[in-house]
């Protein structure tokens, strides 16, 4: 199945497309538009405004698509505070998400791996067939991983995900910000989790 990237420039998140799935709500929904009549659901890896900042009108202009979250995050999605809106001079997106999800639960052929540290409700979505990850900002393709010194972040569990992600197989890899890596995903995984062991 492929993984079409669809990229926000330098402020808000990437999003991408995944069969009937979108990951990640922050690009303007006319960068969604082409897709909405092949999506019925859109997953949000984390609660912060670069990454939801336009759901309410993404589910909308795809007929209403269930919006799903991690349970720990859901709160971000109507509080400026834990959603970091503020700092967007904006507001969280007001909504109630149609699914929370939990470690483990299938979102079509994804898997949903729960990675708090950068939130308490941080996820990440694999399709162990394709080797595919989605990693939202758990780590990023170049070594480099999420920030833990936002409001409900923590740095042993940040640690702690990253190694339960060097331990799949990945091949592709998609992270919330920055290039994809199609092809390599576990050497960047690799990467993120030395570099964390001598600067996070």
């Amino acid at each position: 199945m492929p993984v079409r990237w669809i990229a926000s420039g330098t402020t808000y998140a990437n999003s991408f497309v995944y069969g009937n799935v979108l990951v990640d709500a922050g690009v303007l929904p006319m960068a969604v538009e082409p897709y909405a009549g092949a999506i019925d659901t859109i997953v949000l890896t984390h609660a912060h405004y670069d990454h939801t900042a336009h759901v309410k009108e993404i589910a909308r202009l795809c007929g209403d698509a269930a919006v799903c979250i991690h349970e720990a995050d859901a709160p971000g999605l109507v509080n400026d505070t834990r959603s970091l809106a503020m700092i967007f001079g904006a507001r969280s997106p007001g909504i109630a998400p149609d699914v929370l999800l939990s470690d483990g639960d299938p979102v079509g052929s994804l898997r949903v791996i729960h990675t708090p540290g950068h939130t308490p409700g941080g996820i990440c979505l694999y399709d162990p067939a394709a080797k595919v990850l989605f990693s939202g900002d758990t780590v990023f393709a170049g070594g480099s991983f999420g920030r833990y010194d936002f409001p409900g972040g923590d740095r042993r569990a940040l640690i702690a995900s990253i190694e339960r992600l060097a331990a799949l197989d990945v091949e592709g890899l998609y992270p919330g910000h920055g290039e994809p890596a199609p092809t390599g995903g576990g050497r960047h995984i690799a990467a993120a989790r030395e570099a964390f062991r001598f600067y996070g």
